[in-house]
């Protein structure tokens, strides 16, 4: 008895050493780990911009409507909340709930479809949604109006769930900030957004760009817009300048006479390429393809829309597709989604 008991204590001493180096080892792989993950110092100085949608009121499945994410820091910027945005999202795996704010350009339908779904999906119970305050928004004045609207739209959904689901009702509201002209609306945190007048057309106002401004790294979204001396500006050396382009083929003016008013209210790919050749951003890309067809008309390519740019600017441009990511540090590169 005596030496088994022996025997068992020194295979106690073994399994409590063995014991002490698997706990060593794992403290030193999660120290590790964390080594790995933690951001570095470019990361945290640097912000992720994220093309939701690249599209326009047409329903194309391979371009959905106009919301552009801007990443710096802890806060995750929305600008413009078109048609699937929720979908893009949650394929980029964010929850609802962690979009800090929400920036509208200007009251055009494709720009704004998707902002009740974002509202209400975010304050349901899934882990997409469980929001748990109001969804904060910025917009031109006018967008009250348009929240009070929809919260009137939705109250008979919104008081089932409140009763049914046991949901906070104090989370399905807007909070909501309006300003009346362009200037500094939004600073948290390091991060400043800026909002600039842009011109869509004389009777479509008010329509605005942003810029968004952290840690020495900027971005500035055109929103919709014609060729504008203020978008110049607003991105005069900055790092990355997301510009709207219409391209619509001559051909289809004499078919459709409509589409010559709704190329008025848009930038040639000449006239982005003078954009872009005063403003010298870093990078420039493209996005919200005004890219119209009709029958026996094919709608211009991506390529041929860069070629028609690229005879007034020959810095680096990229044609924009959903869900393509940009990384803005110290080199400004095209990343793979997520």
């Amino acid at each position: 008895m005596t030496e088994y008991r022996q025997d068992d204590e020194r295979h106690g001493r073994g399994m409590a050493a063995k014991h002490s180096r698997i706990t060593q080892i794992l403290a030193l792989l999660g120290v590790l780990a964390m080594a790995l993950l933690a951001p570095t110092a470019s990361q945290a100085e640097s912000m992720r911009v994220t093309l939701l949608g690249t599209g326009t009121p047409n329903p194309h499945p391979d371009r959905f409507g106009p919301a552009t994410l801007v990443e710096a820091g802890e806060q995750r910027l929305l600008f413009d909340a078109g048609r699937g945005v929720t979908i893009r999202l949650n394929q980029l795996g964010i929850p609802m709930r962690e979009v800090t704010a929400v920036f509208i350009t200007h009251f055009h339908s494709d720009h704004l479809v998707g902002l009740a779904d974002l509202w209400l999906i975010g304050w349901l119970p899934p882990n997409y949604g469980r929001r748990r305050v109001p969804l904060r928004i910025w917009g031109p004045e006018g967008l009250g109006k348009i929240t009070a609207g929809m919260e009137q739209a939705y109250a008979t959904d919104i008081a089932i769930r409140v009763k049914d689901e046991a949901l906070p009702r104090s989370a399905a509201k807007f909070d909501v900030n309006e300003y009346g002209e362009g200037g500094v609306i939004y600073e948290h945190e390091g991060v400043k957004v800026t909002s600039f007048e842009v011109n869509h057309g004389d009777l479509i106002k008010p329509a605005f760009g942003y810029r968004v401004d952290y840690a020495g790294r900027s971005v500035v979204i055109s929103g919709d817009t014609r060729f504008d001396q203020n978008v110049i500006e607003a991105a005069k050396g900055v790092d990355l300048l997301v510009h709207e382009v219409v391209a619509i083929p001559e051909a289809l003016f004499a078919v459709n006479p409509a589409m010559k008013r709704v190329e008025a209210h848009h930038t040639t790919p000449e006239e982005v390429g003078t954009v872009m050749s005063e403003a010298q951003p870093r990078l420039g890309v493209l996005t919200h393809y005004v890219l119209t067809s009709g029958p026996g008309i094919p709608p211009e390519t991506k390529d041929e829309v860069l070629a028609r740019l690229k005879t007034r600017y020959s810095g680096p441009v990229v044609a924009g597709h959903d869900l393509m990511a940009i990384e803005v540090g110290e080199t400004v590169t095209v990343a793979h989604p997520r």
